[in-house]
C-alpha cells in the first residue's frame, strides 16, 4: 500500500496519541489477552482491505458481528454473496461464523469468524420465507428494527411505541426455528420488551449503553430492559462509540466512562450477561473520518435526540488495542481474569451456542 503524505501524518499522529495514553496496554492484566477469545458484537468494515485485516489481528478478534446493507432483499442477497466471496479470497484471515464452534476454531487458528448480520428486517419485504432464504446464505443475526418503524415493529426514534406486530411475531418465531440470533439494539421500548417476551430463545442487545449512565438518549437501555434481557438468558453489549458513552467524547467521556457503563450493566444483569461491542471499524474512526464525511451527513439521518458530537471517538478505544486498554482499567477496579474473559467473548459464545447452534 502506497504511503501518502496524509497517511504518514496520520501514522505519526497515532503514535503520538498512543504515547500520550497511560501505559495500560502492557500491564500484567493484559498478559492473558492474546490467548483470550474476543468477540466484538458490532464491528463493521468501512473498507475491507489490508488495513482492516491487520487491525482485526492486532485486536485479537476471534469473532465480529458485521453490519450488512439491507435496503431491499436483492441488496441483502448481494451482500451475503459478496461476503462469502471475501471469505474465500481471504481464508487465511477470516472465516464465516455459521455455528458457535466457528469462533473457537477461529481462535485456535488466529482467524476472525464473521457473523452475517442485518440491523433491520426491512429487506424481508413482508415475506416470512425470506428469513429462510437469507439464513441459507449465511445470515445468523438480525435486528428487528432500526431507528424507525418497519413491518416488524417500532424503532427507538419512532414517535409511537406500538411494539411488535403480528408479522413481527412470525419473524421472531422463524428466526428462533432456523437459528438466527435476535438483536434489539435499535428497537423502541415496547418492541424491545416484546422481542424478549415472544422469543423462545435468549436475545441480544449487541451494541447499546445504560440509560442510568447516559440518561435521555434514545439508544440507551433502561435497567428494566437490561434485566429482562438477562432473565431471558441474553447478553447486552456495551458500545464503545464516544458520543453514545457520554455527552462530551472529547472531554469528560473517557475509557473510564465506558467502564462505568459496563459495571452498571453487570450490576443489573450479572457478569454472565454483559459483553463488548464497538459499533465502528476495527482500526477505529479517526484514521479515516473527517467532519465533512462523518458528522455532516449524519445530521440528515439522525434526530437531534441522538446528540451527535465531533469527534465521535474516545482515543483509548479508537485503536485496535482498545480492549487491552479496557482490561487494564477493569483490573485496577478489581476485576478477576475470569470475569474479564466472560466479558471479552465467553458470554457471546454461550449466547451463540443457544441461538444459532
Amino acid at each position: 500500500m502506497r504511503t501518502t503524505r496524509r497517511s504518514a501524518l496520520r501514522i505519526m499522529a497515532g503514535l503520538a496519541t498512543t504515547a500520550a495514553l497511560p501505559d495500560i496496554a502492557f500491564s500484567k492484566a493484559a498478559d492473558f489477552y492474546d490467548d483470550a477469545l474476543v468477540i466484538d458484537a458490532l464491528c463493521f468494515g468501512r473498507e475491507w482491505g489490508d488495513e482492516a485485516f491487520r487491525a482485526l489481528r492486532r485486536a485479537n478478534y476471534s469473532g465480529i458481528v458485521e453490519s450488512l446493507p439491507r435496503r431491499n432483499l436483492q441488496t441483502a442477497i448481494d451482500a451475503l454473496v459478496e461476503w462469502r466471496t471475501r471469505v474465500k479470497e481471504n481464508s487465511d484471515k477470516i472465516t464465516l461464523a455459521l455455528a458457535a464452534a466457528d469462533f473457537e476454531r477461529a481462535q485456535k487458528k488466529k482467524l476472525t469468524a464473521v457473523v452475517m448480520n442485518f440491523q433491520d428486517t426491512i429487506m424481508l419485504e413482508g415475506d416470512i420465507d425470506n428469513v429462510d432464504a437469507l439464513h441459507a446464505l449465511g445470515m445468523r443475526c438480525c435486528q428487528l428494527t432500526y431507528n424507525f418503524r418497519n413491518l416488524v415493529g417500532d424503532g427507538c426514534l419512532e414517535r409511537t411505541n406500538a411494539g411488535v406486530s403480528e408479522f413481527g411475531i412470525e419473524v421472531i418465531e422463524r428466526m428462533n426455528e432456523l437459528g438466527v440470533m435476535i438483536d434489539l439494539s435499535h428497537c423502541g421500548v415496547q418492541t424491545t420488551f416484546d422481542g424478549i417476551a415472544f422469543s423462545k430463545k435468549p436475545v441480544a442487545m449487541t451494541h447499546t449503553m445504560c440509560s442510568a449512565v447516559r440518561p435521555d438518549h434514545p439508544r440507551a437501555k433502561s435497567d428494566k430492559q437490561i434485566r429482562a434481557c438477562a432473565e431471558k438468558g441474553g447478553v447486552v453489549g456495551m458500545i464503545a462509540l464516544g458520543y453514545f458513552i457520554g455527552p462530551d467524547p472529547g472531554g469528560d467521556s473517557t475509557i473510564e466512562t465506558h467502564a462505568d457503563h459496563i459495571e452498571h450493566a453487570v450490576s443489573i444483569a450479572g457478569i454472565e450477561h454483559v459483553g463488548i461491542s464497538t459499533d465502528f471499524p476495527p482500526q477505529g474512526i479517526e484514521p479515516w473520518a473527517t467532519y465533512e464525511d462523518w458528522f455532516v451527513p449524519r445530521l440528515d439521518v439522525f434526530k437531534p435526540s441522538y446528540e451527535l458530537r465531533w469527534p465521535p471517538w474516545i482515543p483509548e478505544l479508537d485503536t485496535p488495542d482498545r480492549y487491552r486498554n479496557l482490561i487494564a482499567v477493569l483490573d485496577r477496579r478489581g476485576w478477576s481474569q475470569g470475569d474479564m474473559e466472560l466479558l471479552l467473548g465467553r458470554n457471546w459464545l454461550r449466547l451463540f451456542r443457544e441461538t444459532i447452534g
